[in-house]
């Protein structure tokens, strides 16, 4: 077992209301050295925060057999129930402790899979949400690739947001509500004895980009640092216990760092219960993925050019045949859940 470290210092939280290149360099060295970064000045306000939490607890809050008519397939969309997700199947024994369910891209507002009656009514809420955590994302891409210093007659800053553009053909991206709950006593053995309780396995995000939204009183993420002990990562990092919302918390997934040939780092990352908080946890995420007949070329970067042979795999041939954005992630979803690919 990894040891687990002081919390996570460093990590900046950065103001991402300008596209330039000085945030751009400032988002590129976090992600550079940690793979995650805080991000303020967002565009989202408490209100829409609060309301998308409020929801998922209704959701949550239903019955299982509601749940149960919107359940996870191999489409990736649906509801996962407790135990049903292994993100770490060399190790895991069983799956994660935890409830999730999964909305696919809407259209025209509109959602492309089964909805539990409990979000029916508010399906167009749900979009808005969805849309908000898209803008945001392309405002990111369009960073890095300012600071990736890729040319104007390259792509330029929209390098990276051309290949996220929903009119040119569907994506693996997903809208997720989380519930970790509340771990009880079991027999006479009290989880407060733990060492540690693990809610969602160690392992790295699938797609390009993931948004990570936290209640202010339910920390649990801890990230890999690179001397490999665990480091918690505070919900209001030093600086920001002011703001009206936590800070967002940004991390680099597979295809971005693969992307950038390593540039770019995709941490493992896993959720706990802390020590001293042993409360439901809930959380939101946002899996930002490419097109899904995106081809993973690399980027044109000067600084990319420099770290090529660092994306390959020891023993890989730069000139194997190269994957889609759609064959990575049905092969990462196989893994995770069982599926035939």
């Amino acid at each position: 077992m990894q040891p687990v470290s002081s919390p996570v210092e460093h990590l900046p939280a950065i103001d991402v209301s300008e596209i330039d290149s000085r945030t751009g360099d400032q988002i590129l060295e976090a992600a550079s050295k940690w793979g995650f970064l805080y991000i303020r000045n967002h565009g989202f306000t408490a209100e829409v925060l609060e309301r998308a939490f409020d929801l998922s607890r209704q959701f949550f809050k239903s019955p299982r057999e509601e749940k149960q008519k919107c359940a996870i397939g191999p489409d990736d969309k649906g509801w996962s129930a407790p135990y049903s997700e292994v993100l770490d199947p060399e190790i895991q024994q069983q799956g994660d402790f935890k409830e999730a369910i999964n909305f696919g891209e809407f259209v025209d507002g509109k959602a492309q899979q089964p909805l539990a009656k409990s979000l029916v009514a508010h399906e167009s809420e749900l979009s808005g949400f969805a849309d908000r955590c898209h803008d945001l994302c392309i405002r990111l891409l369009q960073l890095f690739a300012i600071g990736l210093k890729v040319r104007d007659e390259d792509g330029g800053k929209d390098w990276f947001s051309s290949r996220h553009d929903p009119s040119k053909g569907p994506s693996g991206t997903i809208l997720r509500l989380l519930y970790y709950p509340a771990l009880k006593e079991s027999g006479s053995e009290s989880i407060e004895n733990a060492k540690e309780v693990v809610r969602a396995a160690a392992h790295t995000d699938f797609g390009a980009l993931t948004l990570l939204f936290q209640r202010p009183s339910q920390p649990g993420l801890e990230i890999q640092t690179p001397s490999s002990t665990w480091a918690p990562v505070a919900v209001y990092p030093p600086g920001t216990e002011g703001d009206a919302v936590p800070p967002i918390v940004v991390n680099i997934g597979d295809l971005l760092s693969y992307w950038t040939a390593g540039v770019l780092k995709s941490t493992m990352h896993r959720v706990c219960i802390p020590k001293k908080n042993r409360e439901d946890r809930y959380s939101i995420a946002f899996f930002c993925h490419p097109v899904a007949t995106t081809e993973l070329t690399p980027i044109p970067s000067p600084l990319v050019s420099a770290s090529e042979n660092d994306a390959r795999k020891p023993g890989e041939n730069k000139k194997a045949q190269v994957l889609t954005a759609a064959e990575h992630l049905r092969r990462r979803l196989a893994a995770t859940y069982g599926w035939d690919t």
